[in-house]
């Protein structure tokens, strides 16, 4: 049984709802995922190879309120339930570099849960690290920790990054089981609503998207420092988004907060490089998870959930042939971790195929 530290929270939901009002289905992970990677694997003479996957979904009830993961833009972000043992399997692949980049390192990360954290988890044992998974759902962090085998180097602690103490705790949790904490992952995040008209904002939601996004994860960079300072060592990363460097790609509240992030990691990052600590994030652009669906407008909805999905993100996207899924962010997290990246920090580490740095509108080279 795999090592847990455990407070009563909310149960984990078995699935995850899109937004009533786009019409939209409930998405299992295992579908999604697999879907997704069968996609990868695929012919890629077309931009958009059919799936063979068939979809499998049905309805349930919203998610509770204090769901918490991911951290790319509301067509990248990963709010996701536990996957199935295959599909979990499916994402344990070895990295693209073979020798271990994280060996006797100790992380931690936030919503590891399930998405984009889940896959960062995955990869860091891979990759040799200890891990304390962090997260709200206590059913799918325990299912996440039992699955890497129930090692001595996986923890789950529940937390809530909202709450100060919860977040102080998993950090000492961490440094008390494995020693010491080398590396922190700031991942739990959410979109908040998807509100079109500014009139009807409501600045409670407004006040949950920066409590999670941007205190939650000051939180986590202000306790992780407390173990890493006296170590003069450490590497911090968060999870931004492509929303963190332009506007149009999410709600308000959340393309703020995502802003946020990517300024406080050079404020810290100042302060912190005295200790030899280095303090990143990155910027990811859309990736396929049940918290992306509620986004697709709804025009492009045409019956099938994920290759929708990234057809639509995809016709949008600079680089084509290849479409951005967890692995990927977590490869980029996994080098800002490791001591490849030992002379990086304050960066914002934008994996979205140039779409941020170009405009296509004009049509340059377009015949």
């Amino acid at each position: 049984m795999c090592n847990k530290l455990k407070k009563r929270g909310p149960p984990c939901d078995s699935t995850i709802r899109s937004a009533a009002e786009s019409g939209g289905d409930t998405w299992t992970e295992s579908s999604l995922l697999s879907q997704a990677q069968h996609r990868e694997s695929a012919s890629q003479d077309s931009a958009h190879p059919t799936l063979s996957v068939s979809l499998s979904a049905r309805r349930t009830a919203p998610p509770g309120a204090g769901d918490q993961d991911g951290g790319a833009a509301p067509i990248s972000d990963g709010r996701e339930e536990t996957m199935s043992a295959s599909a979990a399997a499916a994402t344990d692949s070895p990295s693209s570099s073979s020798a271990p980049r994280l060996e006797g390192k100790v992380a931690l990360v936030t919503g590891g849960a399930s998405g984009i954290g889940e896959a960062i988890v995955r990869l860091f044992r891979q990759h040799g690290a200890k891990v304390c998974i962090a997260d709200i759902h206590d059913e799918a962090g325990q299912q996440v920790c039992d699955s890497l085998g129930g090692d001595p180097g996986a923890l789950f602690v529940h937390c809530d990054v909202t709450v100060e103490e919860d977040i102080s705790r998993a950090v000492d949790a961490a440094a008390e089981k494995f020693g010491t904490l080398d590396i922190m992952v700031n991942n739990a995040g959410i979109t908040g609503d998807k509100v079109t008209d500014i009139r009807n904002l409501d600045f409670a939601e407004v006040r949950k998207v920066f409590d999670i996004n941007v205190h939650g994860m000051l939180l986590g960079m202000k306790h992780a420092a407390r173990i890493m300072i006296p170590n003069s060592k450490g590497s911090i990363v968060s999870l931004a988004s492509v929303a963190s460097v332009m506007g149009g790609l999410g709600p308000h509240a959340y393309t703020a907060s995502k802003h946020a992030v990517a300024g406080l990691t050079k404020s810290v990052a100042l302060e912190l490089g005295r200790h030899g600590i280095r303090v990143n994030c990155v910027s990811p652009y859309a990736v396929p998870t049940a918290l992306s669906m509620p986004h697709l407008p709804q025009g492009e909805h045409k019956g099938d959930a994920v290759r929708d999905f990234l057809a639509f993100v995809g016709s949008e996207a600079n680089l084509k042939g290849v479409d951005l899924l967890p692995k990927d962010v977590a490869e980029a997290v996994l080098y800002l971790a490791s001591d490849e990246a030992r002379y990086i920090s304050a960066l914002n580490l934008v994996v979205d195929g140039g779409f941020t740095s170009v405009n296509r509108n004009l049509k340059a080279f377009e015949d």
